[in-house]
């Protein structure tokens, strides 16, 4: 084995070591958050549910118990704990190769209703401990990171020469922002009693009628 491939080989040992940490504190936090409160983890207990040294635990979350909570959205957000960019998903990746835009859409949808499904339950827990006082640097983190996030499906579109005429991309990443907004599938889900799978269907109709230049769009069939 050469030098730079024992190297190379190392380096992924380390990476895939960290990610597997990261995994198993994110699962003993979200669990313990999710039973007890965000108020009641503490970090002593999540480093004994996942097995590691409190110490280790400080140096995964930077920022102490805020930086464990960012860390559990984090994972549970991206469902897994591995360090690669939301943009390099695979999920991702075949949102942007579909060539025909209300399909691409659809799968867009499929993966925003899948977030909520994950990311739900944690961010009621988190919301509430903002409420009380706590977390709320967190939460305005992770909202602006959403609406920042919203703009890239729009540029895609406009790029790709499916959106509507006349509407900007920044008034479609406004749309796209509010339209996938966790309250709006809490109230879908919890107060009209939709299925996640209505919700899909119906935010895929929504988002083509809304973004594109007609149903179905160019490229389609």
């Amino acid at each position: 084995m050469s030098e730079q491939t024992r190297r190379r080989y190392q380096s992924n040992l380390r990476r895939e070591h960290a990610e597997a940490t990261r995994q198993r504190i994110a699962d003993a936090a979200r669990a313990l958050m999710l039973e007890r409160g965000y108020s009641a983890t503490t970090m002593a207990d999540v480093a004994q549910a996942a097995g590691v040294a409190v110490q280790t635990l400080y140096s995964a979350c930077p920022g102490g118990k805020p930086g464990l909570a960012k860390l559990v959205y984090d994972v549970t957000l991206a469902g897994d704990g591995r360090l690669i960019p939301q943009s390099a998903r695979s999920q991702v990746q075949a949102i942007i190769a579909e060539p025909n835009p209300v399909r691409k859409l659809a799968l867009f949808a499929e993966m925003a209703v899948g977030i909520y499904e994950r990311i739900g339950p944690v961010h009621r827990v988190l919301r509430s401990a903002a409420a009380a006082g706590g977390l709320t640097d967190l939460m305005a983190g992770t909202e602006q990171q959403r609406r920042t996030g919203s703009r890239e499906p729009a540029e895609h579109l406009a790029a790709t020469g499916f959106l509507r005429a006349g509407l900007s991309v920044d008034r479609a990443a406004d749309q796209i922002y509010a339209l996938t907004s966790i309250e709006l599938f809490e109230r879908l889900t919890d107060v009209c009693g939709w299925s996640f799978s209505e919700c899909r269907d119906w935010l895929a109709r929504t988002l083509a009628d809304a973004l594109l230049e007609r149903a179905g769009g160019p490229g389609e069939g």
